[in-house]
């Protein structure tokens, strides 16, 4: 029994990392400040991300146009939302900006294997801003 237990332990474990050999973008990450860190996972076809550490553990989402959000906090908001992969870019998803209380069109490209950068728009790429953000362990 503990010979199947074992054989499957190592096959999940096998797929486990050849799955996120083949999503690079898979993992946790740090914003240029180092006030946050994101986890980047997969839903379906789809990436996503949630805010999992934030300096203030207690910060609220105050800039939240829904008057009824304003109250949770920042800390295990999902941020990043609805990406497909092209290539090394993910497009066509939303960041929201809790500092702003904004959502914005986004798309993230990665820049070797421990850079991701994220460009926040309106309406076209040219009309926003990029960071790159580091990946942690």
């Amino acid at each position: 029994m503990k010979k199947i237990a074992l054989t499957c332990f190592a096959v999940l474990l096998t797929f486990f990392v050849f799955a996120q050999a083949s999503d690079p973008i898979i993992g946790k990450w740090q914003n240029p400040s180092g006030e946050g860190k994101i986890e980047i996972y997969k839903k379906g076809n789809k990436y996503f991300g949630k805010l999992y550490w934030i300096k203030d553990a207690n910060k609220k989402d105050e800039k939240n146009p829904d008057a009824s959000l304003r109250g949770r906090k920042i800390q295990g908001l999902e941020i990043l939302t609805n990406f497909t992969k092209n290539g090394d870019t993910y497009q066509d998803g939303q960041i929201y900006d809790p500092k702003s209380g904004k959502t914005y069109s986004c798309k993230m490209t990665l820049k070797g294997k421990d850079k991701l950068d994220i460009r926040g728009y309106m309406g076209v790429s040219l009309l926003g801003r990029t960071e790159t953000w580091k990946r942690i362990e």
